[in-house]
């Protein structure tokens, strides 16, 4: 395991959790949209995260193979998916959306949003980068009082 390692881990958290904090912050801005540039109503969206495959070079020699995998990576934004289950339906017949036939007419549909959510993702989020932020200066702290040793 390299000296920068858990700088680095840490590093690609900070990435995704920024990028997470984006996408929510959409999410929050678009909750009522119901046209959008496309013509369709908002979607919410969600980011999809993966771990970054572990380097196997490093091995804990007092816990099975089968139960350590090795050093991992870090974690990387696999992709930003589109929730496609149907928003709140909310009766506005004078809302220029509203559907005009059917058994919804009257009816507009408003993206599948929920804001207590989103607000909850967006701490967690925010609380995961801080996290990664304390590793980072942990481990520069570490180094410094490594550097010591040696004078």
């Amino acid at each position: 395991m390299g000296l920068f390692s858990s700088i680095n881990i840490a590093a690609t958290g900070m990435s995704v959790e920024r990028l997470r904090t984006d996408v929510i912050s959409d999410n929050i801005a678009n909750a009522s949209t119901t046209r959008t540039a496309d013509g369709g109503k908002f979607k919410k969206s969600t980011v999809i995260l993966e771990a970054i495959s572990g380097d196997l070079q490093y091995r804990n020699p007092f816990v099975p193979e089968s139960i350590d995998g090795g050093v991992g990576k870090g974690v990387r934004a696999l992709r930003v998916e589109k929730d496609t289950t149907q928003g709140r339906m909310v009766y506005d017949p004078t809302h220029p959306d509203a559907i005009q036939s059917g058994p919804n007419a009257g009816y507009v549909e408003y993206p599948n949003v929920n804001i207590v959510n989103e607000m909850v993702n967006l701490i967690s989020a925010s609380r995961a980068y801080e996290a990664n932020s304390t590793v980072i200066q942990g481990s520069k702290e570490m180094f410094q009082q490594a550097l010591q040793i040696g004078k």
